[in-house]
């Protein structure tokens, strides 16, 4: 079975590590937008694109016994370094030496022990645009602090797909699109024109992973139709939504097929691994 999850960040993670679980052909496809950050310090500096979700995501599929895999999440905390990860500076030294961030992906991945395969939403950094209440906001970090989002959309609009990602996608047997947040990290990479495109044409199964809390304040007061309706408003429409059992969402009405289980951590803030395996293998 091909299982490909799409987003980004530690949502993004969760998935790949869950999907990793149920078959051997795991693909993650992750947005390049974020601009916080140590991710945004190197942005700012260097012009490369994001690099901080798609080390969460390698980290995620990498061999645990790998010494180069236990550095990457690894912060320095002095001088210049302060707040830097040892993976945002691998990966950004890499496309400054290849000038492709696809082959400086696969690169990190390889050395990694990577099991599975991680590639970048767009071929190139991109810039996230929201259409809110109060008007036009730029940039990822600016964009999650607005409880009026409407539509995102990238930067360049023309922001090329790379051709992994869209085959992945259009051959997949399952997808996961989420968790994470909604408009910033979820959206951010399901909006490339190409990987819209994929997800709309694919005859994948498509799963959305509800999160188990509102994302403040970009999805304060969101219902679970709040959200199907935001992913719609994009062209991302899933054949089935997946929400925890003690979920407020478990409750609520929805114009999707609901999958409710049992998915949550002990702590009730994240979803485990296994029971998210469980819930959509099923």
């Amino acid at each position: 079975m091909k299982v490909v999850a799409v987003g980004g960040g530690h949502g993004t993670a969760v998935s790949l590590r869950a999907l990793r679980r149920i078959s051997n052909d795991v693909t993650g496809v992750v947005s390049v937008a974020d601009d916080g950050g140590s991710t945004g310090r190197l942005r700012a500096m260097l012009n490369v694109a994001a690099v901080g979700d798609l080390r969460i995501c390698l980290s995620a599929l990498a061999d645990s016994e790998n010494p180069l895999a236990r550095s990457f999440e690894h912060r320095f905390s002095v001088g210049e370094l302060d707040g830097h990860a040892v993976g945002n500076l691998l990966l950004v030294g890499l496309i400054d030496a290849t000038g492709n961030l696809e082959e400086s992906v696969c690169a990190a991945a390889q050395v990694m022990g990577v099991t599975g395969t991680i590639i970048p939403a767009s071929s190139e950094g991109v810039v996230l645009v929201a259409s809110t209440g109060e008007g036009k906001t730029r940039g990822q970090t600016v964009v999650a602090q607005s409880s009026s989002i409407r539509n995102i959309s990238v930067e360049p609009r023309n922001a090329a797909a790379p051709i992994a990602a869209v085959e992945a996608i259009e051959n997949a047997d399952l997808i996961l699109i989420g968790p994470g947040s909604l408009y910033t990290s979820v959206l951010a990479a399901c909006v490339v024109p190409g990987i819209a495109q994929a997800l709309a044409g694919t005859t994948a199964r498509k799963v959305y992973v509800a999160n188990l809390h509102p994302e403040l304040p970009e999805t304060a007061g969101y219902t679970l139709q709040d959200h199907v309706d935001a992913l719609e408003r994009h062209a991302i429409r899933p054949d089935e939504v997946l929400v925890d059992v003690n979920c407020e969402f478990a409750t609520q009405p929805c114009s999707l097929p609901l999958i409710v289980a049992d998915v949550a951590g002990k702590s009730g803030m994240v979803h485990d691994v296994q029971k998210l395996a469980q819930a959509v293998n099923a």
